[in-house]
């Protein structure tokens, strides 16, 4: 008795691969770039604010300022004035962005599983709006069409029925989901 090889002929595909086949624009990877995004400026913003409550007015200014001429003066002896200005100003700069980005950071980090999370709850909850919207505008079209083909040769009669089946159809126009921004 001889054992033959079997033929598999399924194929796995990916939802997301099958969804821009299908013309539907959502993803997971896009709105997780979104909630990275929103989460991240949320990180600055809490950043900048943790900073200034830690350190109070006069003392960021004095201690950002200590910061920036230590390293003003251990980068750059042989500078103008008006050069070290800018240098320590450039430093307090970079030493503010670098705190404040590195909380934001931090917590962006923190919420990771929560954004990964809530974005493949918003992704498959967008996907299936867009696949109803996508399917209603394809029978949508198909009706119009098949009404415009029926008028090519229809009587006047038939005509006038075409024309409140219009107006019906017209009524029921499929709407756009809500998170679709119309205004591009």
């Amino acid at each position: 008795m001889r054992v033959g090889a079997v033929k598999n002929d399924y194929t796995f595909t990916n939802r997301n691969t099958q969804s821009k086949q299908n013309g539907n624009p959502i993803s997971k990877s896009g709105e997780k770039a979104k909630l990275v995004t929103a989460t991240f400026v949320a990180g600055l913003g809490l950043g900048a604010k943790l900073l200034f409550e830690l350190m109070d007015g006069d003392f960021v200014v004095e201690k950002l300022g200590n910061s920036a001429n230590k390293i003003v003066e251990k980068q750059k002896r042989n500078v103008s004035d008006n050069k070290k200005t800018l240098l320590k100003l450039g430093a307090a700069a970079g030493l503010l962005a670098a705190f404040i980005s590195g909380f934001a950071l931090l917590y962006t980090l923190f919420k990771a599983p929560k954004i990964n999370y809530d974005g493949n709850v918003n992704a498959f909850k967008k996907r299936k709006d867009m696949d109803v919207y996508i399917k209603g505008n394809k029978v949508e079209k198909e009706l119009y069409t098949q009404m415009n083909e029926k008028a090519k040769t229809a009587s006047n009669k038939e005509k006038a029925q075409l024309k409140e089946q219009y107006l019906v159809l017209k009524n029921a126009k499929n709407r756009v989901p809500d998170f679709v921004d119309l205004k591009r």
